[in-house]
């Protein structure tokens, strides 16, 4: 069985280098026709833009040195150049931009959905702040690249092919002088390049980290304040960015080395081949508009190049970013449906059973949860689960949810093993109150149809009557409308419970899950939720959590645990008499409930 948690392909290998943008054009080649629009005006553009030259090469040597002659068709032809220009600027612009924010959303989306299928041991390994960066920072590089610097380069790079192909029907000997060159503007571009894709992916890290590092600042900040920890934290946060500038200072080094490098050694060797060409004017071999043209053109073949190094920087950059995406989009679930899932009975019966369960956490493998672990739950039966903290009572409801999968013995749902079902269909026979109520930063509407999303307002209050938490949504601004804030912040932990609990209600699910389902409601609260959930437990199975005594009498039956294993079992009265660990946890917890008893 499965006991790995999904992993980023990253951590087995090394950087792929720019092989790591097919998985950016895998998403961009979707759109064929924006593709050919862009490229179309990409290269209209280009080839206007070296028709410049040629043109002013036209009118020099037609018109000014011819003696004068008419030079206004020249300029009209100018003009018509210049308007092919702008149009074809225009629409690549628009095309390409297009692209680059359509290629973004598609690749977001992607990741999210796989983010989705994922265990919950991936974000026990992987910091969600992090993940959050890739999917902010990491896309938003990917959005300039193919929204811009792949444009630039395809355009430099047919500016330069043209450029050059126009310079040989200029002078042959001078453009191969040019070609003789390129090589040694090339070399400095991949040594340096490979150091600068090293330092780039090193840079998308740090500023992840500042990320990361935000993100827990604030949602700690009750903490940080309470604890007098603000200096601290605020030289944590400045130590993490102070190490992004670093790495940044290293790569925009590189990149002005590089920069400079190509740029001194192009327009070096230009400025040596026109000298040559300026000679062969003045001994009347060229001809003054052909220099014209010549100087004209490789100035434009030499800012294409030098663009090109640049632009080589920003690709090294974003085949990090592609590859940190790459490696979320491409991780694997571990829990997932197998090939041919088994269906469950209907209607369903209501059994839970574990057989040897033996189960490790990824994060904590030395540390059993479960040591042959078995128990069975009959329908409609409500059993309590109670023991010290790390017993392994919360890890039975995240196997029984099948977030995880034991590295031995089986877990049954109405008599089928759970890792012959798929995920979805066991999820849909549960309903659960976990430990840390998640309240999301929507209406309360949308937080209780969580439950059930297909619910009716009326249910929705029936619901909220049963769980007690009626009367404080009805007294909310816009009632079931009313925004809960980030993590139910216009809420109380109480009420944030109960809204939880009417969530579960309203799952009508045949096993409920309570995992200190009323840990957050004061006494009398606790009675009415106590009240309804007993209506809602008499034709159900349910499985609690709790340390309340109320709802350790209201059980069925009560499994004590103990470092994995079931060391008692039976009714109340029955555990206290046998003064084990069970009586000892009484004693300790219900002082004054056992008193009054």
């Amino acid at each position: 069985m499965a006991s790995q948690s999904d992993q980023p392909a990253a951590k087995a290998g090394p950087s792929r280098k720019l092989g790591s943008l097919r998985m950016v054009w895998h998403y961009a080649s979707r759109y064929p026709l924006q593709l050919a629009v862009a490229a179309v005006a990409l290269g209209i553009a280009a080839l206007a833009t070296l028709a410049i030259p040629w043109q002013f090469k036209e009118m020099i040597d037609s018109g000014f040195i011819a003696g004068g002659g008419d030079v206004a068709p020249h300029f009209r032809l100018f003009y018509a150049i210049v308007v092919a220009l702008a149009l074809a600027t225009a629409l690549r612009f628009y095309f390409v931009s297009w692209l680059g924010e359509r290629t973004v959303a598609d690749i977001r989306q992607a990741v999210q959905r796989n983010l989705l299928r994922l265990a919950p041991g991936f974000f026990e390994e992987n910091r969600p702040s992090e993940i959050a960066s890739r999917m902010t920072a990491d896309t938003a590089i990917i959005e300039q690249v193919v929204g811009t610097t792949v444009s630039v380069a395809l355009r430099n790079m047919v500016m330069g092919i043209g450029g050059i192909a126009y310079l040989f029907s200029l002078s042959p000997k001078l453009t191969a002088g040019i070609l003789l060159g390129i090589p040694v503007i090339i070399l400095p571009i991949v040594l340096l390049g490979r150091r600068l894709q090293k330092v780039s992916r090193i840079s998308q890290d740090r500023v992840a980290d500042i990320g990361a590092t935000t993100a827990e600042q604030m949602g700690a900040m009750k903490i940080v304040q309470a604890f007098g920890q603000e200096a601290r934290e605020a030289d944590r946060f400045a130590a993490a960015v102070e190490a992004n500038f670093a790495t940044a200072k290293r790569r925009i080094r590189l990149r002005a080395i590089i920069t400079a490098t190509v740029i001194g050694l192009l327009f070096g060797a230009i400025t040596t081949l026109l000298w040559y060409g300026a000679e062969g004017v003045a001994t009347g071999t060229i001809t003054g508009g052909t220099i014209a043209a010549f100087v004209l053109t490789g100035g434009l073949v030499a800012g294409a190049f030098g663009a090109l190094t640049e632009v080589y920087g920003d690709l090294l950059r974003a085949a990090g970013a592609a590859e940190r995406l790459s490696e979320l989009l491409n991780a694997e679930a571990t829990i997932a449906p197998p090939a041919h899932p088994r269906t469950f009975p209907d209607p369903p019966i209501g059994t839970l059973e574990f057989r040897g369960v033996e189960f490790r956490y990824p994060t904590r493998p030395d540390a059993p949860a479960l040591h042959d672990f078995s128990l069975a739950i009959r329908p409609r039966e409500t059993v309590a689960i109670v023991g010290p903290s790390g017993a392994g009572k919360s890890t039975l409801f995240q196997l029984a949810e099948r977030f995880y999968d034991p590295q031995a013995g089986q877990i049954l749902l109405d008599g089928v093993p759970l890792v012959d079902a798929d995920p979805a269909d066991i999820r849909a026979r549960v309903a659960m109150v976990p430990q840390e109520t998640v309240i999301f930063a929507a209406s309360a509407r949308d937080n209780l149809r969580y439950g059930n999303w297909a619910a009716s307002d009326e249910d929705l209050w029936a619901a909220a009557r049963a769980a007690n938490a009626e009367e404080f949504l009805r007294k909310l601004p816009q009632g079931l409308d009313t925004f809960m804030g980030e993590g139910g912040a216009r809420l109380s932990g109480g009420q944030r419970q109960r809204v939880a609990i009417a969530r579960a209600l309203l799952r009508r699910a045949p096993l409920l899950l309570l995992d200190e389902a009323t840990s957050a409601l004061d006494a009398e609260s606790e009675k009415l939720v106590q009240d309804a959930l007993e209506t809602l437990m008499h034709d159900r199975t349910t499985v609690v959590i709790a340390h309340r005594l109320a709802t350790v009498r209201a059980a069925d039956r009560i499994v004590v645990m103990d470092e994995g294993r079931i060391v008692e079992e039976g009714r109340h009265d029955d555990l206290v008499a046998a003064d084990g660990l069970y009586a000892r946890l009484a004693r300790l917890q219900f002082q004054d409930s056992l008193t009054a008893a």
